[in-house]
This record gives C-alpha cells, sequence and structure tokens, in this order.
C-alpha cells in the first residue's frame, strides 16, 4: 500500500517575488513527515483566480490531503476563501462562534469596534467543516471532494502552526493510515560533496530500494541523510540503525556529529560535555560566530562572550595585535589571527580563542590579499594554529562561510586533530 500522500499550495504574489519567505511550507512538510505523511511536492502560487484553481486541480491528482495557506485575511487581495467557495460549489453564511470570537477580540482586547470587513472574516462557505482558530481572526476550512481532504489554513505562521497541531494533524490521524517514515542524518566537513560520494560509492550501491541517500551541502560542510519508508516500523528503524553505523564507519575521518545538528550544536555539545569554555574575537564576520554559538539554548555553559575589533584601533587596544604587525603584514594575517585568538582567550579567562579577520567585499581587496581571503585563529593554553581560506561568495555568504569554517577549526583543536 502507498503512503498516504501531501501537496503544500503557498498563496500570495508576496512569496513570488521574495518580499516574504516562505516558512509555512517547511513547517507543514516537517509537521506531515513526522506522522508518515509523504509530501509529494509544494507549490506557491499568486493572488490569482486561475493560478489557484490551476494548482488545486494538480495537487488533487495524485494526493490524499492537499494543505492550503494564505489569502483568508480582511483585505481585497486576499481572494482564497471566495474562490474555495466557488470552487467547492458553496454558499457563504456567517459561523456563529467564529463571528463571537472576533466580536470579543475587538471589543474586549483592542477596545474598538468591528467593522464590517472584520465581520466577513466570520464567513464561510456552507460546505466546509470550519476548523476554529483561536488564535486569529481567520477561520481554517475543511472541504472534501473524491476523497481528498483540502485544508485551508491562514498564512499568518503562528496561526498556521496552531490549527496544523491542533485540528489538521488530529484529522489526518484519524482518516489516514499513516506508514513510518524514518531518517537518520550525519554531518561531515573536510571534505567536498564529490569527494565524499567517491569515498561511499560502495555503500550507496548496496542501499536497499527502500533506503535513500541524501546529499545537503552547505558552508563546506555536507551533511548525509538516510530516509526510508514502510508499514513495519520496527523492521523499518533497525534497518536504518544497521545502515546509519555503516555509514558512520565510512566517513570516521569526516564525521562532526553522528545527529541532525549544526556545527555549533555539535561543538558545543562537545565543549559541554568536557566542561570547557571559548570566547571570539571578531573582524570581518562583525560578530556573526558569537550569534552562532548563542543562538541555541545552554550556549551559557561554553560561550562567555567575543570581542569585535572591526577596526585597527579595537585589535591593538584590546587583543594585543601590535602595530608593527598591522604596519608590516596587516590585519589580514597569520600573525594577527594568532595574537587575537591568543589575547582573547586570556582576557576572558577561557580554554579556547577563535578570531578571523579578512576581506569579505565587495571592495578592500589588493593584488597580496584578494577578495575572499580569510585568516581564522584558534588557540587553547597549549596551542593556537591559524589557517588562510580564499571564499568565491558574495558578503554574506562569505561571513557565513568563515563563522562555520572557524567554528569547524576551534572543533579539530578540540578534539587535537590539529
Amino acid at each position: 500500500m502507498k503512503p498516504t500522500q501531501a501537496s503544500i499550495i503557498t498563496i500570495g504574489d508576496e512569496l513570488l517575488i521574495g518580499q516574504v519567505i516562505d516558512t509555512n511550507s517547511a513547517f507543514i512538510a516537517q509537521a506531515l513527515n513526522k506522522i508518515g505523511v509523504k509530501v509529494l511536492n509544494r507549490v506557491a502560487v499568486g493572488d490569482e483566480k486561475e493560478a489557484i484553481s490551476k494548482a488545486l486541480d494538480a495537487a488533487a491528482i495524485n494526493n490524499d490531503i492537499v494543505i492550503i495557506t494564505g489569502g483568508l485575511g480582511p483585505t481585497a487581495d486576499d481572494i482564497t476563501k471566495p474562490l474555495l467557495n466557488e470552487y467547492f460549489n458553496g454558499k457563504m453564511i456567517i459561523h456563529e462562534p467564529t463571528l463571537a470570537h472576533i466580536t470579543n477580540i475587538f471589543e474586549n482586547i483592542h477596545k474598538r469596534p468591528m467593522i464590517e470587513r472584520n465581520r466577513k472574516q466570520a464567513e464561510v462557505p456552507d460546505v466546509c467543516e470550519v476548523l476554529f482558530n483561536e488564535t486569529g481572526t481567520a477561520p481554517g476550512m475543511l472541504f472534501k471532494r473524491n476523497n481528498v481532504f483540502f485544508f485551508s489554513l491562514p498564512g499568518v505562521p503562528h496561526e498556521m502552526r496552531w490549527l496544523i497541531q491542533n485540528h489538521v494533524i488530529p484529522t489526518i490521524q484519524q482518516n489516514f493510515k499513516a506508514h513510518t517514515i524514518a531518517h537518520r542524518t550525519l554531518l561531515t566537513a573536510g571534505i567536498g560533496e564529490s569527494f565524499l560520494a567517491e569515498l561511499i560509492k560502495d555503500f550507496e550501491n548496496e542501499l536497499p530500494a527502500s533506503i535513500k541517500l541524501a546529499y545537503l551541502p552547505n558552508f563546506g560542510m555536507v551533511r548525509l541523510r538516510l530516509t526510508g519508508t514502510s508499514e513495519d516500523d520496527v523492521a523499518l528503524n533497525k534497518t536504518l540503525d544497521t545502515l546509519f553505523d555503516q555509514l558512520k564507519l565510512a566517513v570516521t575521518e569526516f564525521l562532526v556529529t553522528d545527529a541532525d545538528d549544526p556545527m555549533e550544536v555539535a561543538v558545543g555539545n562537545l565543549l559541554k560535555s568536557k566542561n570547557q569554555t571559548v570566547a571570539t574575537a571578531e573582524s570581518c564576520t562583525g560578530g556573526y560566530i558569537g550569534h552562532l554559538l548563542s543562538k541555541h539554548a545552554g550556549s551559557s555553559q561554553f560561550y562567555t562572550g567575543g570581542v569585535i575589533s572591526y577596526d585597527n584601533r579595537i585589535k591593538t587596544e584590546f587583543l594585543d595585535v601590535s602595530t608593527k604587525i598591522l604596519t608590516t603584514v596587516g590585519a589580514v594575517s597569520k600573525e594577527a589571527v594568532e595574537q587575537m585568538a591568543i589575547s582573547v582567550r586570556e582576557k576572558m579567562k577561557t580554554d579556547y580563542g577563535v578570531s578571523v579577520s579578512g576581506i569579505m567585499g565587495p571592495a578592500g581587496q589588493t593584488i597580496e590579499k584578494p577578495l575572499g581571503m580569510v585568516w581564522i585563529g584558534v588557540s587553547s593554553k597549549e596551542k593556537v594554529y591559524s589557517k588562510v581560506f580564499y571564499l568565491r561568495f558574495d558578503r554574506l555568504r562569505n561571513i557565513e562561510v568563515t563563522a562555520n569554517q572557524a567554528i569547524n577549526l576551534l572543533r579539530l583543536l578540540i578534539i587535537n586533530k590539529i
């Protein structure tokens, strides 16, 4: 029996022009994956009746479930509800519980009168099942046609998430038999995607047809994900565990973590396990390394703080980089980052120091120091190490790549691989 299949349709011109990033479909896909529903496709369409209707027609062909977000607000460009009313041959009626809810929001929370535009949000097609929205004014709706369930949800992220968790997922679980979809993910660093594929080609060639291997490269790292689908939960997880052990063994030299965690979480966990701490001294990344290290809960156990030494005066006055270094080899140099890494560790009284200095672009390069040249330094009480990188991306991506490479060098120093 094939797994339950779904399509996600997000509606709004703002998605197509890049004004708003679509985080809704990612959340929905993750929620469906957890209950064993396979997402066949994700489609974004503009605020146009014909485009939405065609997307609904296409989604209904091979799917059991269609989830739509967006276009349920009170303004003229919110056309989803009247379109769905027409598409499913309904007529608009007032949903009294929603009207009472909206009235309460305006009279008792906003302390202002409700206008007709807001009252119309309580209108729903009489052919839908209303999904009451406690978190906003636009109710969700469920339509059924030819055994396909069509869920229409607001585009406001926190309202969509509440409806997914409290209405959509329970309804799917009650009406569809779910397969188990299981994943195993690890993170590698220090090897490119093509070289990694060559390294594990024998393992990949011997995978059973029911298991897929995906390569997910990003910022000098590659995640490897094994995915399997089965009606037999126990057998699937046993098979995945066995194969995952083989995969970890094959990539041991480059393995960062055998969990689906970003680099900074893996390194943070490593530091916590050793009861050790780190501080940062950043020039070209402007605090981005500190942001990554501190963005996750529990980071205060291992990250003490940092110095953003963008100006050379800060490097000299706070990080003891001598004027001789700056006038001879410059701030973007081995000597500068090593002194920065040593000084920030000593001044912050931590076990490790991390430093970066480079030319992010789009200007500032010279013949000797081209655009994308970055020096990274790491230090412990026993050792200081630095490495130069030549990046080829735009400014923002150069910053992101530099930060991840710096955290990886810290990892290598902690585990005595440099």
